[in-house]
């Protein structure tokens, strides 16, 4: 089983999410921002990373093209160590079969027909969302076992799972906007695992 060192989750996390703030790397690699900010620091030290100041001296981190070329590189010799391209494959075959479900949904969520008519779900029906929301937590059981499946093959997917069990909870626990309004929501990770996969994989967009 092969463990991704620290400074590739960050230097992938980058890959996957584009320009960001240190707190949603942190979170997006499941460290600390302390340990982020610290791998960042060596990354952009070695020009793989670039930090670029914002509005109110906020500051983003973001990948150098010899960064975006190194976590090719490594991301694949990694896959293939590991002997994992055809059990991320065939994971990756089973989350795109779930993938257009999950849009459907996000979408029911977002939007809702009344007398007919496509009106944004102002969340006044709370009927109407337990069923949307029970939609999630059953396409959530069957996409726990693509992520069981990922993570046995490279543990580094094992953020996934928990990150979107955790967003699910929230939902359920009345935060409705982890579903698909947050950079943390269900959508967003999930949104983040499909880059994922297909970095990992050398898929075009």
């Amino acid at each position: 089983m092969t463990e991704t060192t620290t400074d590739l989750v960050v230097l992938h996390t980058l890959r996957c999410i584009g320009f960001a703030g240190l707190p949603r790397v942190a979170d997006v690699s499941a460290l600390s921002e302390s340990d982020a900010e610290s791998e960042l620091i060596d990354l952009a030290v070695a020009g793989l990373v670039t930090r670029t100041r914002g509005p109110g001296d906020l500051a983003t981190w973001g990948l150098t093209e010899a960064g975006k070329a190194e976590d090719e590189r490594r991301i694949t010799r990694e896959l293939d160590e590991a002997g994992a391209r055809g059990a991320v494959t065939r994971s990756f075959e089973e989350f795109l079969r779930l993938n257009p479900e999950l849009l459907d949904i996000c979408s029911a969520w977002q939007m809702r027909s009344v007398d007919g008519v496509p009106t944004i779900n102002d969340h006044t029906d709370p009927a109407y969302d337990a069923r949307i929301l029970e939609r999630f937590v059953d396409l959530d059981r069957r996409a726990a076992g693509v992520c069981a499946d990922l993570t046995a093959a490279l543990p580094r997917f094992g953020r996934y799972r928990v990150r979107l069990a955790e967003a699910l909870d929230r939902a359920r626990g009345g935060a409705l906007e982890h579903l698909t309004d947050t950079t943390t929501s269900y959508h967003n990770v999930w949104f983040q695992l499909h880059e994922d996969l297909l970095a990992t994989l050398g898929i075009p967009r």
